[in-house]
């Protein structure tokens, strides 16, 4: 089959876009408010788009919480999303007023970060500490802005000591979780290497 994406007119029960563009890391981004509280949740729209020096972006579909507490202070963390965590990795996914501390209403310890003002999630066996970048506007046809590219720049890397052996983070053991389409997931927890041609 084929189908015009600005149409969007596939014919299918469910759109098979986020089926498509598989597996996506999931950006469980840690923020503060202005007022000192604490939000945690999962962006599925998420990755790591630039290495020396590392930059990560995820998408809002929304002004979320997220999305203003970035632009309000600066900074946010990225924590692993595992399978250990799944479940309260979903639960901090709910809608709850911006007085809400998701840490509390999932049961994680929020731990505060090296070098910037925010917490990560002291479970997660790796934190990516960001400074916001910039954010960029995605309009749809009619000119309207409805979803925002949030990109930040890694200034400190969190790594659990127990998932390093000689020199190499061993990431099955962690076991990161993946979104796939409709409300399927995967965990990574297998590895396997390919060397590019020289």
């Amino acid at each position: 089959m084929f189908y015009d994406a600005i149409r969007n007119d596939h014919g299918l029960a469910v759109d098979p876009f986020k089926a498509i563009v598989v597996p996506r890391p999931i950006g469980w981004i840690s923020t503060v408010s202005e007022q000192g509280v604490n939000n945690l949740a999962p962006y599925s729209f998420f990755n790591a788009f630039a290495d020396a020096p590392n930059y990560v972006a995820f998408g809002s579909g929304g002004r979320k919480d997220s999305l203003t507490n970035i632009e309000a202070t600066g900074v946010f963390a990225v924590n692993l999303a595992t399978f250990d965590l799944r479940e309260a990795v979903n639960a901090t996914s709910a809608k709850v007023a911006p007085h809400v501390d998701e840490f509390q209403v999932s049961g994680l310890t929020p731990v505060p970060c090296r070098l910037i003002n925010c917490a990560r999630v002291g479970e997660s066996p790796a934190v990516l500490e960001c400074r916001h970048f910039k954010t960029v506007e995605l309009p749809d046809d009619d000119g309207h802005i409805a979803d925002f590219l949030v990109i930040g720049r890694v200034v400190g890397v969190y790594i659990d000591d127990r998932y390093i052996t000689d020199g190499r983070v061993q990431i099955a053991d962690m076991k990161p979780i993946a979104r796939l389409g409709y409300s399927e997931y995967a965990t990574v927890d297998k590895v396997w290497r390919m060397r590019r041609p020289d």
